[in-house]
């Protein structure tokens, strides 16, 4: 939801949620109207009740209970959806129960999205929480606009496939109209995985997927920020104390391992040490916003950050000066925009991200003396955003020397970079993702759709007045249904017929492919005039090209006999 709910003293406390999530799409529906179906943050005891007055479209709760939280939301969502499509393996858990629940949960919100929206008009799902909620809705309503939206990245194949309920999650997207991801890199991932985890037909040049009966466009949307927005906040905000008596390097982040925050920490404490220049003239202001306190893996990166944070300063700090100034808190927008406006250079260098909204906004408060933007190279940002320092985050030495590249930069090179990005960003921003996404999925049917009948057998009959036909058929399950017992598939009698007509075309050649032998295709079907293919194609036979036997066959078969001769050996000395 837009907010979540905080136990106080006072009662419940609505704070505005963090992520980019809530960040693009709160304006998109404050402007545009509609029906946000979410989570409020929080599990309600019998004597609570959330208010979701002031908002100018309409709130939908969905609430969950402490298991469900436990499992759905810190379990299956983020302790095996989050890291594993941050490609970061090591830190995902699968566990079958939480994803059960996730399913469970999954199929509640799908309920209440109908619920609040009886209506055809588009349902938009996002984000890797509700990835299994397409397939519920496209079964309760067949014909309305559904598309999909992720904010993280698509993980390439090897490390997707490691997901057990692969399969699960990739039908349920492809339930929808249009599958929206922030880049072109995520997009071949995403189609690559379709392709080789469904055995789906996917077509790049119309980046189309098909899968059972639907056809699924797939496009990369980069996400903008309100870049209006935070400029007019950026020019009202007033200069914070203090601001001039030294330079500031800024980074603002969910707290997160993919975050990158420890790497930066390391980086600019490297800074220092190879350039002592640099001491009581920098500070790294670091602004970390809780988030997902309740896992381990969380609890235990914040201990490592507050461990890091007094190393690095209790090696450098003087009596009047401190290089890392840590705050473990969130802050609102007006705040932000100060204090992006006043930095000297933002060092958003994430591990992995979707996109990173951060360093968009950065650009957009750049309204006076520009700053220089270092952005991680892992980040989906950099794709769009190449007027930046681009980095590579694991790369402490090079992150450091980014640094001093960035603090020393001159101011023609700094206005220069931050023109073009300021530009690109201000074209691109929410609305113009918003427009582009929703225009894309309600526009009607994909390029292409599943042929029907009546498609086939007019491009059948056209294909067959001009060209001769090479018509390559199994055996099992497309001739024969299939059977527990090979000897019990048998042709029909149509199917024979169907078979002998084909044969007798002078246009037409038929060949019958199967896994079986050679003489075991051939003898269950025991039509002369085909062409065989058995073993999967290794050997064929047919009276037109005679007969052809792969050389890994004819080894295959003689190693055969040959083990065969040395283990009747061992038998008969044995017995």
């Amino acid at each position: 939801m837009p907010f979540s709910f905080h136990r106080t003293s006072k009662g419940l406390e609505r704070r505005p949620s963090p992520g980019g999530l809530v960040s693009s799409m709160e304006p998109t529906l404050r402007k545009r109207g509609g029906n946000w179906v979410g989570w409020p943050g929080i599990v309600l005891r019998a004597d609570e009740a959330i208010d979701t007055a002031g908002a100018s479209y309409g709130i939908a709760p969905v609430l969950l209970s402490e298991s469900e939280v436990t499992r759905y939301y810190h379990g299956f969502s983020n302790r095996t959806l989050w890291p594993l499509f941050h490609s970061m393996s090591d830190h995902a858990r699968f566990d079958t129960r939480d994803y059960e629940v996730y399913a469970r949960v999954n199929e509640r919100f799908a309920e209440a999205v109908l619920e609040s929206a009886p209506d055809a008009g588009l349902v938009w799902v996002h984000d890797y929480h509700l990835m299994l909620a397409p397939r519920r809705i496209r079964a309760q309503s067949a014909n309305r606009p559904l598309a999909f939206f992720l904010h993280i990245p698509f993980p390439p194949y090897d490390m997707f496939r490691l997901l057990p309920w692969a399969r699960e999650i990739l039908r349920s997207v492809l339930a929808c109209d249009l599958v929206g991801l922030h880049v072109n890199g995520y997009v071949d991932n995403f189609l690559d995985c379709a392709e080789r985890v469904l055995g789906a037909r996917v077509h790049r040049d119309t980046m189309c997927v098909e899968y059972g009966d639907r056809t699924t466009r797939v496009g990369a949307f980069p996400i903008g920020i309100e870049f209006d927005a935070f400029e007019r906040l950026a020019n009202e905000a007033p200069t914070a104390p203090n601001v001039g008596e030294e330079l500031v390097v800024l980074g603002v982040d969910r707290l997160d391992y993919t975050k990158g925050i420890p790497e930066r920490i390391r980086a600019f404490a490297r800074l220092l040490e190879r350039l002592p220049e640099y001491r009581e003239k920098v500070v790294l202001l670091q602004i970390a916003v809780p988030s997902r306190s309740q896992v381990h893996e969380y609890r235990e990166l914040k201990r490592e950050i507050d461990e890091l944070v007094g190393s690095v300063n209790g090696r450098f700090a003087t009596a009047s000066w401190s290089p890392v100034r840590y705050l473990y808190r969130s802050y609102r927008h007006e705040r932000l925009a100060a204090l992006y406006r006043d930095a000297d250079v933002a060092l958003v260098t994430p591990l992995r991200d979707g996109m990173n909204l951060v360093a968009k906004e950065f650009v957009a408060c750049q309204v006076a003396d520009p700053g220089v933007l270092v952005l991680s190279a892992l980040a989906g940002a950099a794709d769009t955003m190449r007027e930046a320092v681009l980095v590579n985050p694991y790369d402490i030495e090079g992150t450091a020397e980014a640094i001093d590249r960035a603090l020393s930069m001159e101011v023609n090179e700094r206005a220069a970079r931050i023109s073009a990005l300021r530009a690109r960003e201000r074209e691109n921003d929410l609305d113009t993702w918003t427009h582009s996404f929703i225009e894309a999925a309600t526009i009607g049917p994909a390029a292409v759709q599943p042929l029907s009948d009546a498609d086939f057998m007019g491009w059948l009959g056209h294909f067959l007045r001009h060209h001769r036909l090479a018509l390559f058929l199994d055996y099992d399950g497309t001739l024969t249904p299939l059977c527990d017992h090979p000897d019990d598939a048998r042709l029909s009698p149509t199917m024979r017929a169907a078979l002998q007509s084909c044969a007798r075309r002078p246009d037409t050649d038929v060949t019958i492919v199967s896994g079986r032998s050679l003489e075991g295709v051939r003898r269950a079907v025991g039509e002369q005039v085909l062409t065989y293919a058995g073993n999967h194609g290794l050997e064929i036979e047919g009276h037109h090209i005679g007969h052809f036997e792969h050389e890994d066959l004819i080894h295959y078969r003689a190693r055969s006999e040959a083990l065969a001769d040395e283990l009747d050996a061992i038998a008969s000395q044995g017995a």
